[in-house]
C-alpha cells in the first residue's frame, strides 16, 4: 500500500499536468516498510517525450541525497501517461529497477487525473492501494 498526504498527492499530480505535452516524472521518498511517502521530488524528464520518461540523473542524485539527509529513502517513482490508462506500459515494466519500489502512474487521458500504484518484479505487475490522507482520507485505487 502507498500512503501519501493530500498535499503530496496534489504536488505529484500538478507536476504531471505542468509537464504536458510530455510525460512528467519524479521520485518519492519515505518509509519502505509502511509505504508512507514523506517527500515528493518532481524531476525533469530527460527523454523530453510524450511517450517515455527518464528521470534526470542529476535530479535523481539530488533527491536521493536530500532524502537521506531527511532520514528517509527513495521508495518509488511516478510518471504521467498523457494519452493512455494509468497502467505500466511494456517500457515501464522493463525499466522498473527495484522490485521493492512503488511505481505510480498518473493518467492525464481524461478530464480528471487517475492515480494508480504498482509493484513490478520480474516482469509481473501487481496493483496496490493508494491512500491519500488529509482533509478526508480517500482510497484512490483498488
Amino acid at each position: 500500500m502507498l500512503r501519501l498526504s493530500h498535499e503530496l498527492y496534489l504536488q505529484m499530480v500538478a507536476h504531471c499536468i505542468s509537464g504536458l505535452p510530455d510525460e512528467a516524472c519524479g521520485v518519492l521518498a519515505g518509509d519502505p516498510d509502511s509505504g508512507a511517502v514523506a517527500r515528493c521530488y518532481p524531476t525533469r524528464n530527460a527523454a523530453a517525450s510524450a511517450r517515455v520518461y527518464t528521470v534526470d540523473s542529476k535530479d535523481l542524485l539530488w533527491a536521493d541525497r536530500d532524502a537521506e539527509r531527511q532520514g528517509t529513502q527513495l521508495i518509488g517513482v511516478f510518471h504521467s501517461h498523457t494519452h493512455t490508462d494509468a497502467y505500466p506500459s511494456p517500457t515501464d515494466v522493463t525499466q522498473a529497477p527495484d522490485p521493492a519500489w512503488h511505481y505510480v502512474v498518473v493518467s492525464l487521458r481524461d478530464t480528471h487525473p487517475v492515480v494508480r500504484s504498482y509493484r513490478i518484479a520480474g516482469g509481473a505487475v501487481e496493483e496496490e492501494s493508494v491512500v491519500v490522507l488529509g482533509h478526508a482520507a480517500v482510497a484512490v485505487a483498488v
